[in-house]
């Protein structure tokens, strides 16, 4: 498999010169830049690229970035899946890059914090400045322009935009209905249908894992999107329940979902390992056949995984499923769905760069129409043509020569499949889900009532929000800890009233309240 991934890295000086004898367009430039500084770009590799190449410099959409904009960037590249420790080593370090890709939702404090200590700058003067396609893609979208802003008004990254309602939603349950049909087993809607399926996976073909999913960065990460959890009528984070803000590890709900886990971990029926499963487990687990459930994406999920199960076996069918709930018709309250921008893959500037003005100007790049292409679509000629105007991926993505998955392919030459800071556009995911069950995965996927119970996308003050981080990190803690020993069996039962109370002692009242206030401020200010 390495042989034919380093084959595509020997065939792109031809695939991005190919000519016209070759039936390939030379890709339209702009005229050639004057030579800019090389800067610094931290950030973690996107799995589905580093499945076929170990860095940043090896990826042709990278350097195809940086031909285009005439910038040389030195790539600081943390271990996979250890973006979040890794970023505290760097900040602690004060050595910071010109640039920096992170989840800034998720930073302590929120990124007025991250502004405050010095780490990154304020962009309003040089969006109005420097960026001036992403300042008109803002001003002619201002609800999207309200959620990149904190509390105070500060712009902190070129974010990444989802750029149509359709791209909100792309993450569910999956299982192997030929397993499925194999055992005379219909597709499980309820969760008593789910006990019966893991159980005769277990029990019938012997599956060692039957339901596996992501537990990195934290455990049940996987299912922080509502599902199972949701069956009970909770998440396992914030939630609205007609309006008001609810955390879903105080409710009964959850210790009904705790429980239920807790039975069928003790059978055998979850992955003993599952509070450690990374992407790359995910994907083993998936493609050996050691587990035949779990959740995860249409594109690195369905994509990814069903070309590669047919090639060593034609029967093979990852199917999608409805998000489980307790009792046959009912609507799945909870469900993935994400919001235009909620902080995901932004790259903000760092304090200490003194190239802040280039830096501004290469990100710019993404959110301007010939960025917006190569972001989305790559090289003219080569990962896509032009038929009747519209972009159309040609077969080194879709039916690639050294037999990369789609999303393997896209994540090489596109960056259309994961963030960064551009708009991500719907035609891309109008010809990458060509697959039946990718079809069908959107629409049952969407089939719940997320949008009524996602909390908006909000701000807080720095005060606000610095409280509030110091609150959740405790808490957040406690529930990853307290859920892990409730599952395992290492807690009893009667333990969930104590954790109940020891997240009140950690103030979790107060978290609620501020994040309350949050969401009344932003109803009032639409």
């Amino acid at each position: 498999m390495k042989s034919t991934h380093r084959s595509i890295i020997r065939l792109l000086p031809i695939l991005l010169l190919c000519n016209l004898a070759s039936g390939c367009k030379e890709p339209q430039r702009l005229p050639e830049p004057a030579e800019k500084p090389a800067m610094t770009y931290w950030s973690e590799l996107n799995a589905n690229a580093g499945s076929v190449v170990p860095s940043f410099q090896e990826v042709p959409f990278f350097q195809e970035w940086q031909k285009r904009t005439g910038v040389h960037l030195r790539f600081i590249q943390p271990p996979a899946n250890q973006a979040q420790e890794a970023l505290h080593v760097l900040l602690a370090s004060g050595e910071l890059p010109d640039m920096i890709e992170y989840e800034w939702n998720r930073f302590p404090g929120g990124p007025e914090k991250a502004i405050q200590d010095g780490y990154i700058l304020r962009l309003n003067d040089l969006i109005d400045k420097h960026a001036p396609n992403l300042k008109k893609y803002l001003q002619e979208h201002p609800e999207v322009d309200r959620q990149l802003k904190t509390a105070d008004g500060s712009y902190y990254v070129f974010p990444f935009i989802r750029g149509d309602d359709l791209l909100r939603t792309y993450q569910g349950p999956l299982v192997r209905k030929d397993w499925l049909d194999e055992l005379g087993i219909p597709i499980p809607v309820t969760m008593d249908d789910w006990y019966t399926v893991l159980k005769a996976f277990k029990e019938k073909k012997g599956v060692q894992a039957p339901l596996t999913f992501l537990g990195v960065p934290n455990p049940l990460f996987g299912i922080e999107s509502g599902a199972f959890t949701g069956a009970f009528g909770v998440k396992k984070g914030f939630y609205m329940d007609e309006g008001v803000v609810k955390y879903g590890p105080l409710e009964a709900g959850y210790k009904q979902f705790l429980l239920t886990f807790r039975k069928w971990y003790a059978e055998g029926l979850i992955d003993r390992n599952f509070a450690t499963v990374d992407t790359t487990t995910l994907d083993a687990n998936i493609l050996t056949g050691r587990s035949g459930a779990t959740l995860w994406n249409v594109g690195a999920g369905i994509g990814k995984w069903q070309p590669l199960l047919q090639a060593g076996n034609s029967k093979a069918w990852l199917e999608p499923t409805p998000y489980p709930v307790l009792k046959q018709g009912v609507r799945p309250r909870f469900g993935q769905r994400s919001h235009a921008y909620e902080g995901t893959g932004g790259v903000a500037i760092s304090r200490k760069s003194r190239h802040a003005e280039e830096a501004a100007n290469l990100l710019d790049y993404g959110y301007s129409p010939e960025g917006h292409m190569l972001f989305n679509f790559g090289v003219e000629g080569v990962s896509y043509q032009l038929v009747d105007g519209h972009p159309k991926y040609t077969d080194l993505i879709l039916r690639n020569p050294d037999k990369l998955a789609p999303s393997q392919a896209l994540a090489m030459f596109t960056r259309a499949s994961y963030f960064g800071p551009f708009v991500q556009d719907v035609r891309y995911m109008e010809q990458y889900y060509t697959l039946p069950q990718q079809q069908k995965a959107l629409r049952l996927w969407s089939d719940t009532d997320a949008d009524v119970t996602i909390v908006p996308q909000v701000s807080m003050s720095k005060m606000d929000s610095a409280e509030f981080a110091s609150i959740m990190n405790e808490v957040a803690t406690l529930v990853d800890e307290a859920s892990l020993k409730m599952i395992l069996g290492i807690d009893s039962p009667d333990a969930f009233d104590e954790h109940v109370h020891q997240m009140k002692d950690l103030k979790i009242g107060r978290a609620i309240q501020l994040l309350q206030l949050a969401v009344d401020r932003n109803q009032v200010s639409r």
